[in-house]
């Protein structure tokens, strides 16, 4: 009888580990869909920008090797289709109607018309440390967040904000762009346009009250960007003229598997779990890791000025962090 009571333990563990773990990990806000705890999402968001950073140079080099809105048109279709697999074990369920204005935004702003854009601005732009313009997001989610959300602009913030700003400014050096040339002028334009589309889409992530999870949405939403994406690709570049090798299959791989379904799944997480300043002072640590991998991998060179301004970022992440636990956010603990 005892062994019987033992063995029904033990089958009811696998159960509680697993219910427990989840409990460690996700909390259940009223009538919304679970948000990831502290620090468990500080992990996801570092994991989130290592893979985002690293994809810099890994894109720069796709882009010799595929036409570009080809590129973005399979990295948005195929990790729809990844995503839709791993769900299908399960079911994909259908999107609610509380859940379709996010659907939409996410979908063709955040996802079709900021790919569309960054890409078409690299054909006018530098590809380096130009294209980070888009990371000045954070300056146009403050006024957003302060807004629409009535989220507070602490000191820590504010601090953080401006070490930030500084530092994506100096990691830019704008005084080194030939700013009398109109089509850099179009492209720069195309970079902010993203930049506050970006953060536009953060501050509705934050707001929206979810009615299904993000992992639910992404394979419809990653679906919504594919289709005006690939139809633009086909009316601009024509049939691509492709040459799959082994380097041009991981690249596109790395596109689908990390840069989206697993870096798209990463943004919205933590972009419904932290506030959206802090979101975006987070995500600013991103042209760091990729300007670092550049470094190491496309050989760019290190200056006096890049140097500062990844000092500068690094503690406007890290003010941004310490904003919250000073705001006495529940942390998880790991012991």
């Amino acid at each position: 009888m005892a062994r019987d009571h033992d063995a029904l333990t033990d089958d009811k563990r696998p159960a509680r580990t697993s219910a427990g773990m989840r409990d460690r990990l996700w909390s259940d806000p009223d009538d919304q869909a679970p948000v990831m705890r502290r620090p468990a999402v500080y992990l996801l968001a570092a994991a989130t920008v290592t893979v985002l950073g690293l994809n810099w140079p890994i894109m720069s080099a796709g882009v010799d090797l595929v036409p570009a809105l080809w590129l973005a048109a399979f990295r948005m279709g195929g990790a729809a289709l990844v995503v839709a697999a791993v769900m299908s074990t399960r079911g994909i369920p259908r999107p609610q109607v509380a859940d379709r204005p996010i659907l939409w935004s996410v979908g063709l702003v955040r996802l079709a018309l900021v790919t569309a854009l960054v890409f078409s601005a690299l054909e006018f732009v530098p590809p380096g440390r130009s294209s980070i313009l888009v990371y000045t997001a954070s300056l146009w989610t403050v006024p957003l967040a302060v807004a629409f959300l009535h989220e507070r602009l602490t000191s820590f913030r504010i601090a953080g904000l401006a070490l930030g700003s500084a530092g994506v400014v100096l990691l830019l050096e704008p005084w080194a762009l030939d700013w009398s040339e109109t089509s850099v002028l179009v492209g720069l334009g195309m970079l902010l346009f993203a930049a506050i589309a970006n953060a536009a889409t953060t501050v509705h992530i934050r707001a929206h009250r979810w009615a299904g999870t993000p992992f639910e949405l992404m394979p419809w939403q990653l679906a919504v960007a594919a289709v005006p994406i690939t139809i633009l690709a086909a009316a601009i570049e024509g049939s691509p003229d492709i040459r799959w090798t082994t380097e041009t299959v991981a690249i596109v791989a790395y596109q689908i598997l990390l840069g989206s379904a697993f870096g798209f799944w990463g943004l919205l997480t933590i972009s419904r779990s932290l506030p959206a300043i802090t979101t975006n002072l987070t995500l600013m640590a991103v042209p760091v890791v990729g300007l670092l991998s550049s470094i190491g991998i496309a050989d760019e060179r290190l200056t006096p000025a890049v140097a500062a301004s990844l000092v500068l970022i690094l503690m406007g992440v890290g003010l941004g962090v310490l904003s919250d636990r000073r705001r006495g956010e529940p942390l998880l603990s790991v012991s």
